[in-house]
């Protein structure tokens, strides 16, 4: 590929919707069959696999663990061999789905800091991303991990905050936060489950916050989600026409 891929986070309070949103971003690019798209699940309750109707065998943690274990019992920990396995460890853990593939960073197992293990591990995940056209990144509350843990190059960050003062404070939070953190191009918030756009007129945005608009409560991905449908499947609602507009807004309606 001779183009950086677009690395969207999607980042925001527990509860306001993220993971529907990033399986909508997936599903949205994904539809080009010109592009290569790579969803990932940062959130350690793995929910974005469900929203894709996606099973998954080995989480990246579980990577990270097996190769801990062999470290921790005396196995040569060089660098070359460390690379070489988690390379091939990495794509085998990659589930495909045509030109949609999802790779999840699961939950850990083991505290403690494993430096040498953690930036390798973020090395090949980075070289990952660049084989795809854009990357997007279901993060849990905060951004703290997609940052630590993921990769260090975002090039969107998503905020995602339901109608409530606290979900825009904490999305607020989040921006200042990876302001400091991450080198992105674009930051917006997405306001998700909004009645109408008279409750959206009504929400108090803070300075310094690019609102994108707003996606309407969808009836149709409620009960996708209350039966754990992928959302692939689904025909167009108009929580994704809406979201289609956000990315607009963000510059980023184009396809490759």
């Amino acid at each position: 590929m001779d183009k950086t891929p677009r690395i969207l986070a999607v980042c925001g309070k527990g509860g306001v919707g993220k993971t529907s949103i990033s399986a909508m971003l997936a599903r949205h690019f994904s539809r080009d069959p010109g592009n290569r798209v790579l969803a990932i699940d940062a959130d350690p309750a793995i929910g974005l696999a469900t929203a894709l109707g996606i099973t998954v065998g080995k989480t990246v943690d579980d990577i990270r663990n097996d190769l801990i274990r062999q470290v921790t019992s005396g196995q040569s920990a060089d660098k070359a061999r460390m690379l070489a396995m988690l390379d091939y460890e990495m794509f085998s853990a990659i589930e495909e789905r045509r030109n949609l593939a999802f790779i999840a960073i699961g939950r850990p197992e083991k505290e403690g800091c494993y430096c040498q293990v953690n930036h390798i591990l973020k090395d090949v995940i980075a070289s990952v991303a660049g084989n795809f056209n854009y990357v997007v990144i279901d993060g849990e509350a905060g951004i703290e991990q997609v940052n630590r843990r993921v990769m260090e190059t975002v090039t969107h960050l998503l905020l995602v905050s339901d109608a409530s003062a606290k979900g825009i404070r904490v999305a607020d939070t989040i921006r200042q936060v990876a302001a400091a953190a991450i080198g992105f191009e674009r930051a917006g918030l997405i306001l998700n489950r909004i009645r109408d756009s008279g409750e959206y007129d009504r929400l108090a945005i803070p300075p310094g916050m690019e609102p994108l608009g707003w996606l309407p409560e969808d009836d149709r991905l409620r009960d996708a989600d209350i039966k754990g449908e992928s959302l692939l499947d689904l025909p167009d609602t108009p929580a994704f026409e809406a979201l289609k507009s956000c990315l607009a807004a963000l510059g980023l309606d184009m396809v490759n």
